[in-house]
């Protein structure tokens, strides 16, 4: 089965690949389909951009796709940076910007629970989207430790856990996060498609 993940971020599909290792599907990146194009990602939430992703690859491209979006969501901001995650400091702008702006908003905050949810949305298949959440809640850290990883990895210590993500090797960390628990789904949706 050939399906398409709509990103062509090395991290992700390295991610994907690992969780779906063993399995008969053919996973294909924005590249591997010349797809060079950027994505449109104007939702306010993470489901409405995983689907507008997803939906724009299966509309110009003709391929089953899914496309997945990721928020950090920290109680004491009200769930910010949430669907802004990847942009916090600004569009343009890197990941250890977004870091340095979240730990200066998190600086006078006792409260550090927060937690990553992705939300994987999968069209071509059936007649409507299918969507598949993974949650994992956690603590932001006081500093970075760590350089594996990417994102807010280095500041993000999952429930019973000391390790940060970026502390993790990538078996340990697709153990247990949000996209590791999401894309489960998503592969035993698509097993049992293929029962």
């Amino acid at each position: 089965m050939k399906i398409c993940f709509a990103s062509n971020n090395p991290h992700k599909l390295g991610e994907i690949r690992d969780a779906l290792m063993g399995r008969p599907i053919n996973l294909l990146s924005l590249r591997d389909i010349n797809c060079f194009e950027e994505l449109p990602e104007t939702k306010q939430t993470l489901e409405g951009n995983a689907l507008e992703k997803a939906e724009h690859v299966l509309k110009n491209y003709g391929i089953v796709c899914f496309a997945d979006d990721t928020g950090l969501e920290v109680d004491a901001l009200q769930g910010a940076p949430g669907v802004y995650s990847a942009r916090y400091a600004g569009v343009g702008k890197k990941s250890d910007d977004n870091i340095d702006l979240l730990l200066s908003n998190m600086s006078n905050k006792s409260n550090r629970s927060a937690q990553f949810r992705t939300v994987i949305a999968l069209v071509g298949l059936e007649q409507h989207p299918v969507f598949f959440e993974g949650i994992v809640k956690g603590r932001i850290t006081r500093e970075r430790r760590g350089s594996g990883g990417f994102g807010y990895d280095a500041v993000f210590v999952p429930m019973g856990n000391s390790k940060t993500f970026a502390e993790m090797t990538l078996p340990e960390k697709n153990s247990l996060s949000h996209r590791a628990i999401a894309v489960r789904k998503l592969n035993d949706y698509l097993t049992s498609r293929a029962d």
